[in-house]
Parts: structure tokens; sequence; C-alpha cells
């Protein structure tokens, strides 16, 4: 098939899944087109049959902002007539979904067909707002087929949207060879050099990661055992964090090291994964460090429970039960047996669910029932 795809370049979890998805299928002989305003940043080096397609947005001065959905159907257009594409693949509802739609539209009916994954802020935050609520309706509505990453995105887009059409979900995948917790370019030493636990947290650091929590939970742990936190991303939170950490006297302990876009290096020398969010569609962060051997503790909101089992991946806890992740915390530091035995769980639950060898193909098949309608 000839498959485009659609997506943030940026290192969230929707552009890492919709990267990995892309070259995924392109190893399977399928021939993939992301079309973006610049290259996706998990997409290294040249990749057989593989095309980036940029989107060039025009700022002229009639425009107060330019109008990047329409030059993004349009770039669709041109990319469909010169390689004949099957499928679009939209990854958000907009404005990726509602610029295929109207590709299509401007195509007189004759262009390819559309599958929608929604990743859930469009649906929890941008979904929510009076301004966008139509056209994120309307964009799924108009979609050909529409997946959502868990059980939980999918029912919450039917209930917040009172949607006709299903939607078939489809979860986020992992490398399980990359992310293997074998560690090639990271020294547990270089970031524990007395010896000390090595906590850790990956994130845009917006408010809904509650980047606070993790800086609290250290606090708490190194009252009893000797720690340190890597703290990985960065975003609007992050200086609030570095006072916070000033103020309760870990700021020695807590390392900041901004984006990296090799994380599977830095998952593997950590004890432990944080992810005390108050709202995840998903938790790709999570399933990474599970597939790195490194156990998750945070919040059983959204769709971490069906990422994280709980009691024996990791433990989950209610949104801003800072005292009990930091129980268990310890609980896992201070058994290394149990903690071993957690690990060997992550990463097989990991393999066994959630590998790109089981997700690929079911994308695949999608694409196929869509083409077959």
């Amino acid at each position: 098939m000839n498959i485009a795809i659609i997506c943030y370049p940026t290192h969230g979890g929707s552009g890492v899944v919709a990267t990995e998805l892309g070259v995924g299928l392109a190893q399977k002989g399928h021939q993939i087109h992301f079309i973006s305003y610049s290259s996706p940043f998990r997409l290294r080096g040249f990749q057989e049959n593989v095309f980036y397609h940029e989107v060039d947005v025009s700022a002229y001065p009639l425009f107060k902002y330019p109008p990047y959905d329409l030059s993004l159907a349009t770039k669709i257009i041109e990319v469909s007539k010169e390689y004949q594409l099957d499928v679009v693949h939209a990854h958000y509802a907009i404005p990726h979904a509602t610029s295929a739609y109207l590709a299509g539209q401007m195509m007189r009916g004759k262009g390819p067909k559309i599958v929608t994954t929604l990743h859930g802020t469009d649906i929890t935050l941008v979904g929510k707002d009076p301004t966008f609520y139509e056209a994120v309706k309307f964009s799924i509505e108009e979609s050909d087929g529409v997946t959502a990453v868990s059980n939980y995105l999918r029912d919450k887009s039917v209930k917040e949207f009172h949607l006709n059409n299903s939607i078939h979900t489809i979860y986020n995948f992992v490398d399980t060879h990359r992310f293997s917790g074998r560690v090639e370019r990271c020294s547990k030493d270089t970031f524990a050099p007395q010896g000390e636990k090595l906590l850790l947290h990956a994130s845009n650091f917006r408010s809904v990661k509650r980047l606070a929590d993790t800086i609290k939970i250290l606090a708490q742990v190194r009252e009893k055992i000797p720690t340190k936190l890597l703290l990985i991303g960065e975003g609007p939170e992050r200086q609030k964090a570095h006072e916070l950490a000033v103020n309760l006297g870990v700021h020695d302990h807590t390392i900041f090291l901004g984006t990296q876009d090799y994380i599977e290096n830095l998952l593997g020398c950590a004890d432990l994964f944080l992810l005390p969010s108050s709202e995840e569609s998903f938790g790709l962060a999570a399933l990474e460090a599970m597939s790195c051997q490194t156990p998750v503790i945070g919040s059983n909101i959204g769709g971490i429970p069906e990422v994280v089992a709980d009691g024996e991946t990791g433990f989950l806890h209610p949104v801003g039960a800072i005292d009990s992740m930091a129980t268990s915390v310890l609980t896992l530091l201070s058994d290394s047996v149990k903690l071993n035995q957690f690990a060997r769980a992550a990463r097989q639950r990991a393999r066994d669910l959630f590998s790109d060898e089981k997700i690929i193909p079911q994308y695949e098949q999608f694409y196929k029932d869509i083409l077959s309608k």
C-alpha cells in the first residue's frame, strides 16, 4: 500500500507512535510518505520505502496567522496525485484529519481513504474547547476509519462527542528490540556515583504530568534511601520544579537532562519510572520504561491501568497520592528480589501485549478492511 502519515514531528507520544508505525510499515514493504512541517524526530537517517514531504506555510500580510491546515491539504493532494496514495493516516483529528477531509473534497471524492487515530489531547484538551468541538466531531465522523490508543480513550471519545461511527482500539506499541534494557551509552555511575538508587521521569513537562509530584516523591524517598532523580524533557513546569527541588533540599539530587532523542539509552539505567499524571490516554513513556525492564509507579487514571499491571509491573495510586507513591517506591527499592521480579514482569508484559510485531499488523489489517469497503 501507499500510505501517507500526517503527524506532529515533536517529542510527544503521537509523533513517536506515528513515526515508528511508518518505519515499521516501510520495513514490511509498504511505501510511506510522512507529511508535516518538519521531519519527525524519530525518523533517523535513510529508511527504505520512506519519503518525507515538508509542508510550506507562506506568511502573507493578508493572514494574521499562517493557514497551516490549507497548506497541509494542498500538500496531501500533491503527494496523492504523484504517488497514488491508498490511505492518509491522520494522527490527531485537527488539523490533520480536517485537512485530509478537505483534500478529499478538493479531489472530488477521488482521493485516498482517511484513517484517523485519536491520541488523547485532541479529545481531552482541544476537544473540550468550544471553538474546536464541532470541527473535531466532524473530522472524526467523516473519516473512513477511526482508531484510539486505549479503550479508555475510545469510550471517552464516543461519550464526549456523541459519535455515530465506531472506534477501534489499537494500542500504542514499542520496539522491544531497541527498548530492551541493554544499556550501551548510559552508565548508572555517571548519575549515581555513590551507588544511589535512580528514579526517572520523562514528559513534556505540562501541568497534567504533575512534575512537582516527582520532586516530592524524591524528597520522601531520600529520607530512607539515597536516591537520585533524572528528569527528561522540557516544558512550562520546568522552572517551578527547579524551585521546588531547591526548597525541599533535593536540588543536588535532581538532574535535569532536557530533551533526549535516544531515551532508550537512559531508561535502562533507572531503577523505577515515575508517571504521576492527572491525565494520560495511554502512557507511552511507561510502556517504553517497562520494555527496558523498569517498573512504573504512577497514577491509576486514563489508559495507564491498561498498560501497567498494578502489583505486577508497578504500582498505581490515585492522582496526587504522593505518600502512597513514595511508599511504593521504597517497597521496591528496599527489596532487590521483588524489584527484579517486577522488572522481568514489566519486560514480559511489554513483549506479550505491546510489541511492534504484534501491533503493526493490526494497523495493516485495519487499512485493508477500510480499503475493501
